[in-house]
């Protein structure tokens, strides 16, 4: 098959040279920010130098390698109509403002782990995480999120697995089905159990959080019924109905009501189910893109106000760039070298494959124009991973010795400060008990001992810099609990949309057996998919909520891995459609990414399975606590003889999946090279199941703002500065993007 043709009207990418200067002097603050990182040997650096290096990055590959992409690769066409714009039926398919795309594509992508992942990995030292959360979103992530969501829009918004299906064939395609919807419910009850734990006895995150919902529905009321496509508008009243929300959940916390606001784990998980159900059935435009559009604000927000804070506090990097555990990999957070397991624990914000399951579920089927591809895709995954910086830098501003007191298990530090300290100082940092003491005392709570997970270590930090700037000392306590409020509504809006793309891939999936499911909004379809996806995520939780060693957290242990499983699961089919829609010299744009990918997730699975380090594998774990019980030991985190024989089935249990989550992905890979090679021999033969061309009647701008060209095309067309379908009569021959309005 040909190479496809350029577009029509592709915009002007020359440089003046004002824009020369400018961006010259962009590229050499990122450039003065990584040497600073760079060759430091020993000293404390200012954070402020980690965000040079990160927003000059980010800058230079948005404004050039992201257009490459789009003009030169994928050859996005404004004229050609969306599915949105085709299918439009009020539900699922719905021509969405860009900037609403943007906050539902954002906050549906950010969840736990840029906030979390990056936390962990500080173990290493601040460097080779930041290295890779910069660089392997430039290369990997975003492409991954940008190139899936393209085709996919191709595709009358088909789903990850489908495309699969589609486009490599039945064997590997099947593989793929089945890895991509066991790996999501494994993320979807994950996410959800961080947000059961950050949520519960929590009356003000349960007020703030669940109020977002009754704004959520009036914004798509308003922006749909009483005032179409007036986005600023409504903008600004949810943003302030939003604060309202925030500050009365303070209110809340101290009055008669709070009892009504606390909420038992078990509680909370029906209440969860209950809401992903509704998320998933009810109409796109009245609660999903809205609450997750209102919940960016808060999200991007914060994480601007704490850049802020860094400029002006300026506080120093105290962990080491790179830590003795790099190396030995027996570091206390967690067990394993630098190379694969920092690459594996940090994911969102860099490279995650729970990312392409949006890309190929809510989004393509909202998308006005093609043009806004870019800044949907590239630009929200550049938007997160600068979430994962600011984790990075929440993580190592804070003294080594706390960080490691938090983030260590109790079996190694102890319950009590006196224990911690001296464990502390067994990893060659220094804390006094009187130290910990007063930091938990800071913050009002009991203890931060082994409070791992990574979030309270976040908002430890985040409490550093925002007293530093607002309040002082005394207003520690006031932000280390808005920042637990805050990730536990990070992480809401990746689970209902989550459940959301899980009922578009088992629609999918069933409609290779019964048709009528293939309508994605085929009312029965619809209510049955959605049952089964919450209630395979909620099993998994309920039981996990109740059970310290059952449901999730038997399957904890393959997040990491199985996340970035399914992103080597996107990068081969994107890889494959590149090479069979014409563009093989472009292929090495996914396919570099790819196989860095496989060859950290194969090398990390087989460490898991074949490792004779308990910490480390699978079944090296399972022979341990299986001589405990032949011996009659309880070894921790065992409590009884019970809880042995429980480790040695999840031990078992994990090892298994593992081995075969990663031969699953062999297969798709494997047959996504065949079909790849076929299409290299023989290019009359390929066949595509990208959907014929047809020609668009909405015009829209590409950017969060519209350009001088756009204004005119605007203009043209006789539609506002919003956008909209073109006028009868209206000037020109562009029939560019639209704006949801009707």
């Amino acid at each position: 098959m040909p190479e496809p043709s350029a577009p029509p009207n592709s915009p002007r990418t020359g440089l003046t040279p004002r824009s020369i200067v400018i961006w010259s002097l962009v590229a050499l603050a990122g450039a003065a920010g990584w040497a600073v990182l760079a060759l430091s040997r020993g000293e404390e650096i200012s954070a402020a130098w980690m965000l040079a290096a990160a927003l000059g990055s980010y800058a230079i590959a948005y404004r050039f390698y992201s257009r490459f992409i789009a003009n030169r690769v994928l050859k996005v066409d404004k004229t050609r109509a969306t599915p949105a714009e085709r299918l439009d039926n009020g539900v699922d398919f719905h021509p969405t403002d860009r900037r609403v795309l943007f906050g539902h594509h954002f906050a549906a992508v950010a969840g736990a782990g840029p906030l979390v992942g990056p936390v962990l990995a500080a173990q290493m030292g601040y460097l080779p995480g930041t290295i890779w959360i910069i660089v392997g979103v430039i290369f990997a992530g975003a492409v991954q999120d940008m190139v899936t969501l393209f085709f996919s829009t191709r595709r009358d918004g088909r789903s990850l697995g489908q495309m699969a299906r589609d486009e490599i064939g039945p064997f590997g395609g099947a593989a793929a089905l089945i890895a991509v919807f066991a790996i999501m419910i494994i993320l979807l009850a994950v996410l959800a159990l961080v947000i059961v734990n950050a949520l519960a006895h929590s009356p003000w995150g349960v007020f703030s959080i669940g109020m977002t919902i009754p704004i959520a529905l009036f914004m798509g009321v308003y922006l749909r019924v009483l005032r179409p496509g007036r986005v600023t508008e409504v903008s600004v009243i949810g943003v302030a109905l939003l604060l309202l929300a925030i500050v009365a959940g303070g209110w809340v916390a101290e009055s008669s009501l709070a009892d009504t606001f606390t909420l038992e784990p078990g509680t909370l998980v029906v209440w969860m189910v209950v809401y992903g159900f509704l998320a998933s059935v009810l109409p796109v435009w009245l609660l999903l893109a809205p609450r997750d559009y209102l919940s960016t604000f808060m999200k991007v927000g914060t994480i601007a106000l704490l850049a802020a804070g860094v400029f002006l506090a300026l506080p120093t990097l105290k962990m080491p760039a790179v830590t003795d555990f790099a190396g030995r990999g027996d570091g206390p957070v967690f067990a394993g070298s630098m190379f694969p397991f920092v690459f594996i624990t940090i994911a969102c914000g860099a490279l995650s494959g729970f990312h392409s399951l949006v890309s190929s579920g809510t989004t393509p089927k909202m998308v006005q124009k093609e043009t806004q591809i870019r800044m949907i895709g590239y630009g929200s995954m550049l938007t997160e991973s600068f979430v994962a910086v600011m984790a990075m830098i929440a993580a190592c501003i804070i003294d080594p010795g706390l960080f490691f007191a938090v983030n260590s298990p109790a079996g190694v530090v102890g319950t009590t400060v006196q224990s911690a300290a001296e464990a502390v100082s067994n990893f060659g940092f220094t804390i006094s008990p009187d130290q910990l003491a007063q930091a938990a005392a800071d913050v009002e709570e009991a203890s931060l001992l082994s409070r791992t997970g990574g979030a309270p270590t976040f908002a430890l930090g985040m409490s550093e810099i925002f007293s530093a700037v607002f309040g002082g000392a005394t207003m520690k306590a006031f932000w280390y609990h808005f920042a637990i409020m805050f990730e536990a509504l990070f992480i809401l809006t990746t689970l209902d949309a989550g459940t959301r793309v899980g009922r578009f891939m088992l629609q999918d999936t069933l409609g290779n057996v019964y048709k009528p499911f293939k309508q994605v909004s085929w009312k029965p379809g619809v209510w049955f998919a959605s049952a089964v996806v919450v209630g395979g995520w909620g099993y998994f939780l309920w039981v996990g909520v109740h059970d310290p060693l059952g449901g999730i957290n038997q399957l904890f242990p393959l997040f990491g891995i199985a996340n970035q499983l399914l992103a080597a699961v996107a990068l081969a089919v994107c890889t494959t459609l590149l090479v069979k829609s014409g563009r093989l010299k472009w292929a090495w744009v996914t396919a570099v990414p790819l196989a860095w990918d496989v060859a950290v997730t194969l090398t990390a699975s087989w460490q898991k399975i074949f490792s004779d380090d308990p910490r480390v594998g699978f079944f090296a774990q399972r022979d341990k606590y299986q001589a405990g019980i032949d011996s009659g030991q309880v070894l921790p985190p065992a409590k009884s003889m019970d809880d042995m024989h429980t480790v040695v089935t999840n031990s078992t249990v994990d090892g298994v999946l593992s081995a075969l989550f990663a031969l699953l992905i062999i297969v798709v890979i494997a047959d996504a090279g065949r079909v790849c090679f076929k299409a290299v021999a023989d290019p009359a033969g390929v066949k595509l199941s990208e959907v014929p061309y047809t020609p668009s009647r909405l015009v829209a701008p590409a950017g969060l703002f519209p350009t001088a060209e756009e204004k005119a095309e605007l203009v043209a067309a006789g539609v506002g500065p919003e956008g909209g379908i073109r006028k009868e009569g209206g000037s020109g021959d562009e029939v560019p993007a639209g704006t949801g309005s009707r």
